[in-house]
């Protein structure tokens, strides 16, 4: 019976831990230039790599300006594949985007 236990505490752990999403990375704060790797519009979320290799995960917050051509743009502008160029906020473990410009 124990052995059924730890198999089953096992194969949920390893279930939880793949569902979360991205590996990601924490990065110093400052300013990264990559590509939208995935869009999550329903958390406003993206993940962008950098060139690198370095995968960001980045939640918007309300005071996260989004801009393209020079001009702010709604979230929903965001798609995979696009070149950024973002402005991070190292806050623990977290990364905050001050600034995500659409380069393209």
């Amino acid at each position: 019976m124990k052995k059924i236990v730890f198999a089953l505490t096992i194969a949920f752990t390893a279930f939880t831990f793949n569902s979360c999403g991205e590996n990601t990375d924490v990065v110093d704060s400052g300013t990264y230039q990559g590509n939208v790797k995935e869009v999550e519009a329903d958390k406003t979320e993206i993940y962008v790599e950098t060139a690198d290799g370095k995968v960001l995960e980045l939640y918007f917050t309300e005071g996260t300006v989004l801009t393209q051509n020079g001009e702010t743009v709604e979230f929903e502008v965001l798609k995979e594949g696009q070149k950024v160029e973002v402005e991070v906020e190292k806050k623990g473990k977290r990364l905050d985007p001050l600034k995500v410009t659409i380069m393209e």
